[in-house]
């Protein structure tokens, strides 16, 4: 029994969280607001074999870029074990990593709905594609990892979340572009759980306007200088990030800022590309990732 998924990583620009304390449904929670997903992300394998002498059920190994943490994982398979009887059963679970982990990337989402598809495959549980999400979704929340990374990397594309909550409860609407290019330099991670706590109200008030302004334009060049406004405006931005946006702009090249990272990206048509690279080049200290738009979203890779 084995299953292999893949889920592409998932930027945002801004947002607005849904965090209403009297909501028990982890599933009704989550975030308004706007992102894209890209090529690169998390490919998980499960295989599935008789536990005999192992002493626990399952084992969580990590394979390129590493996770310190296995929560989220641990609560997709428990979530798992829940649809059948499964104690005689070991489940070998291999997180393939092509993301830098903590950087704004939305890896922990990537992890968790990889491994959800994976689950589901390898088990035959035959859940419809809205609950394998829902899964997904509660365990990032649960966690304290993120709030609309799922519900965006389960659709793919550049999306504005119109709708918080899990697939099928979240509502996206999706905006087609030309063909352009996804350029970003990752300096050092940034806590989200400790963003969301500390600077909520204040991170509300603007990420709610924005949504409309940009289901108003539809336009990734207005998206990236909302996602400047928004990063300066709660105050994420490190004297690094402005060095290379300030050089960005001044050679007309637009730019964003992935939440929660130090991290900046550039959405520019492929004719750029060569420019872009040149400026984030000279930064030796950060990872550069050069990729497009991702428009499937999270799937299973073998049928």
């Amino acid at each position: 029994m084995e299953g292999v998924a893949f889920c592409p990583a998932h930027i945002t620009g801004f947002f607005k969280a849904h965090l209403d304390n009297k909501q028990k449904d982890l599933e009704n929670l989550g975030s308004m607001g706007a992102g894209f997903s890209i090529k690169q992300g998390v490919t998980t394998r499960v295989k599935i074999d008789e536990k005999n002498n192992h002493n626990s059920n399952f084992r969580i190994t990590t394979k390129g870029y590493q996770s310190d943490k296995t929560d989220v994982s641990e609560f997709v398979l428990n979530e798992f074990l829940k649809t059948g009887n499964f104690e005689d059963k070991f489940f070998n679970i291999e997180h393939e990593i092509s993301i830098p982990v903590g950087y704004g990337l939305g890896s922990s989402s990537a992890v968790a709905l990889s491994l959800s598809f994976a689950l589901d495959q390898a088990l035959d549980t035959k859940l419809d594609k809205n609950t394998i999400g829902k899964i997904a979704h509660n365990a990032e929340v649960n966690c304290k990892t993120g709030l609309g990374d799922v519900l965006a990397s389960f659709h793919g594309g550049f999306e504005i979340r119109v709708k918080p909550g899990a697939p099928g409860i979240g509502t996206v609407k999706k905006i087609s572009t030309e063909k352009i290019s996804i350029i970003m330099i990752c300096f050092s991670p940034i806590s989200t759980n400790k963003f969301i706590k500390e600077r909520l109200s204040q991170i509300n008030g603007l990420g709610g306007k924005m949504v409309n302004r940009l289901l108003e334009s539809k336009d990734y060049e207005h998206f990236q200088d909302m996602s400047l406004e928004f990063a300066e405006y709660v105050d994420v931005m490190t004297p690094r990030m402005q060095k290379i946006v300030d050089e960005l702009t001044q050679n007309n090249i637009k730019c964003g800022i992935a939440l929660f990272g130090e991290t900046v990206f550039s959405m520019i048509p492929q004719k750029d590309e060569n420019k872009v690279l040149e400026i984030l080049q000279e930064y030796s200290d950060g990872v550069i990732i050069k990729s497009e738009l991702d428009d499937i979203g999270a799937r299973v890779l073998n049928n």
